[in-house]
């Protein structure tokens, strides 16, 4: 070890016996880790907020709910279709 190594660690480990065993800190490093967690909620809360702006959903009054199953399913093939039944009608297979 170099004399600058040996000097720190003759230092520090008198430190490091004065501290109780029980008692555990976040420290600078816990703070740091904190804040830096914090700053970038806030800034993809303010970035969501801008494109939540951007967005311009206008719903037509005419359209509440969603569309019946029977106008956004795929036309069947004529020959397997039943007879054709009135608009609305319950279909019966």
């Amino acid at each position: 070890m170099s004399a600058t190594s040996t000097l720190a660690m003759t230092h520090l480990v008198p430190l490091a016996k004065d501290l109780d065993e029980n008692k555990v800190t976040p420290g600078v490093l816990g703070f740091i880790v904190f804040a830096v967690i914090g700053g970038a909620v806030w800034l993809l809360m303010k970035s969501m907020n801008k494109h939540m702006r951007k967005v311009d959903f206008e719903e037509k009054p005419g359209e509440t709910g969603p569309a019946a199953p029977a106008e956004s399913a795929p036309a069947a093939p004529a020959e397997s279709a039943p007879a054709a039944t009135a608009k609305g009608a319950p279909k019966t297979t």
